[in-house]
């Protein structure tokens, strides 16, 4: 692993990952805490990563191990409001809902993807593609046309798919 190695621009790719999928993770799981609430758990989380780095074993997995220490500091979070009922519900719905290190690893898979189109095509491709709104709702928050979204995303994934063949 690069960024383990020392590799600064590996380590800025990887905490940028890493963030976005926090973001999603802690988005889904605490509810109506406030934005700075969600903010401060994933800051909390990327410096616990920061701070246990040296510890990681290359022979296991990296997102089991980084989305144990997401749990942790998740638990914290709500023992820090006395959510003790909350804590429990949400822990049986990652066991029942299939939290898997397969899903846990494509998804890293798919924004390192991202990571190499324009920021406004990735945004897009996450609204419409992965967290499946609508072309006019994308439409209407980026201030573009219906077709103007429809053209960029289609350009978007012809480059990934371009990407994926081996192509530059």
């Amino acid at each position: 692993m690069l960024s383990l190695d020392g590799d600064e621009a590996a380590y800025r790719r990887l905490l940028g990952a890493l963030r976005h999928l926090l973001v999603g993770y802690y988005s889904r799981r605490i509810g109506a805490a406030t934005r700075a609430d969600m903010e401060d758990l994933v800051q909390e989380t990327l410096m616990a990563l920061h701070a246990r780095r040296m510890t990681y074993d290359l022979r296991r997995s990296f997102t089991a191990w980084f989305f144990s220490i997401a749990r942790y500091k998740l638990v914290d979070h709500h023992r820090g409001r006395g959510g003790r009922a909350m804590m429990e519900t949400e822990l049986e719905d990652d066991l029942e809902g299939g939290f898997r290190e397969e899903a846990l690893t494509a998804r890293m898979d798919v924004e390192r993807l991202l990571g190499a189109l324009p920021k406004a095509q990735q945004d897009l491709i996450r609204q419409v593609r992965l967290e499946g709104q609508s072309i006019a709702l994308a439409a209407d928050r980026t201030g573009l046309s219906e077709s103007a979204v429809k053209v960029s995303i289609h350009r978007a994934i012809k480059a990934l798919g371009e990407k994926l063949r081996g192509g530059t």
